[in-house]
């Protein structure tokens, strides 16, 4: 019963620790923290996946925020590889 609960504190830790790495890469520009910026956002979207396959229907609406804040910080880390 408790699975999908962990689905989604996955999902939301995944986020934030990338929102993070993404903030922290961009502000520096370093190669390295560029790359595991990359690395965690991929991390988020497998999380998002992996729980969005189990979703229970209940839920929407955190996927919905969640779908839209991983764009967010996907979008933020590519403008700042260019």
């Amino acid at each position: 019963m408790s699975e999908p609960y962990n689905d989604l504190k996955q999902v939301e830790m995944a986020i934030k620790a990338a929102e993070r790495m993404v903030g922290q890469a961009t502000m520096s520009m370093d190669e390295d923290q560029l790359q595991a910026a990359t690395e965690a956002v991929q991390q988020a979207k497998k999380q998002y996946y992996t729980a969005a396959s189990h979703q229970t229907g209940i839920d929407e609406r955190f996927f919905e925020i969640s779908s839209e804040l991983i764009e967010k910080i996907d979008h933020q880390l590519e403008e700042a590889k260019k």
